[in-house]
């Protein structure tokens, strides 16, 4: 299957299943409590995490979570083909390009590798670590530019066998889903 068909069934999967979950906030505190439990997490200092649109896999209630709990919390924003890391201040978010939102009045920026650990959604994920995004390639150059150990996050309806994959696309070291933690990064290895 190739990746547009890929996004377009995932895409339908998400209208259907994303609106009939129960209770979505405890399944974003369960996820985000496994990725907590992770050597990677409790190692890690400076986050770049996402703000969730709504077909993603949530995580408004643990930006601020990890933020008043001393983590340095950054976010994306989009800035022509690349993306610029800012900090996360709670109530200083807009609405920016593709309706993502981002940090506003901040001055406080990162560089890529500054970062320790990056929290990503996709349309999907394999076992493999290999991430399909939304196609327009930002997070595969931000993480090209980073040694930083890299989480996705999703549904489990997004975790599929096999996701094709072409040379600039760059997998995960770890892939959390509400029912599966897939551990592909050498935690003895010393990364801070």
């Amino acid at each position: 299957m190739e990746k547009k068909e890929i996004r377009s069934i995932i895409r339908s999967l998400k209208k259907l299943i994303i609106p009939n979950i129960n209770d979505i906030s405890t399944m974003e505190r369960n996820l985000f409590s496994k990725v907590e439990m992770l050597h990677e997490f409790s190692h890690s200092r400076n986050i770049l995490m996402y703000h969730s649109l709504s077909d993603e896999f949530p995580t408004t209630s643990t930006l601020e979570l990890w933020q008043s709990a001393g983590k340095h919390i950054f976010l994306p924003r989009v800035n022509g083909n690349d993306l610029e890391i800012l900090r996360y201040q709670p109530g200083y978010t807009h609405t920016g390009a593709y309706g993502i939102t981002e940090p506003s009045n901040t001055d406080e920026t990162a560089t890529a590798d500054m970062i320790d650990l990056i929290i990503v959604p996709a349309m999907a994920f394999d076992p493999n670590g290999n991430r399909l995004g939304r196609g327009k390639g930002f997070y595969d150059r931000l993480f090209t530019q980073s040694q930083a150990v890299r989480i996705g996050v999703c549904f489990d309806f997004q975790l599929l066998d096999d996701i094709p994959t072409e040379p600039h696309d760059v997998p995960m070291h770890i892939v959390v889903t509400p029912s599966t933690t897939i551990n592909l990064h050498n935690t003895n290895k010393s990364w801070l």
